[in-house]
């Protein structure tokens, strides 16, 4: 089985609002409405097996030289094969390309991530998605969540 990243259009919207509904009915991501997706579209990638959509992530600026992985999902039947990896792999490379050399991610997944090469820190190290994001996030004085960071050469 081998999946293919690409770009995510507009026909993916759909997959898209499923697969991270899925995440977000756990409390594992947060919910993206077919609005916001639409407007955002332009920063996901998806991962596709035979032709069908079975991941996807984004990569959303927070600063110059600051991007952060977001809506990282895997449809079920196809965790574990490397797809993540992948996802992850292709967001780097589209970060690498926007000369943005700090990459990093909210995460209950830390081992996933740091077999990508990212380091856990101190999220307090990243204003700009404390300002932007986690003030309006029902887990702001409780946050549970790791991040993490990679710096790319």
């Amino acid at each position: 089985m081998q999946a293919v990243c690409r770009k995510a259009t507009e026909g993916d919207i759909e997959t898209l609002v499923e697969l991270i509904a899925g995440y977000a009915e756990k409390g594992i991501m947060l919910p993206r409405s077919r609005d916001v997706l639409k407007r955002h579209i332009h920063t996901f990638v998806v991962a596709e097996v035979n032709g069908e959509v079975v991941g996807c992530g984004s990569l959303t600026q927070l600063g110059s030289d600051l991007v952060e992985i977001r809506s990282l999902g895997i449809s079920e039947g196809y965790k574990g094969l490397g797809i993540g990896s992948k996802l992850v792999d292709q967001l780097l490379l589209e970060a690498k390309e926007q000369n943005i050399p700090k990459v990093m991610a909210l995460t209950y997944e830390v081992n996933f991530f740091e077999k990508n090469g990212f380091t856990v820190v101190n999220k307090e190290i990243f204003p700009e998605k404390v300002w932007t994001d986690c003030i309006h996030c029902a887990k702001q004085h409780c946050c549970d969540e790791i991040a993490v960071l990679r710096t790319l050469n």
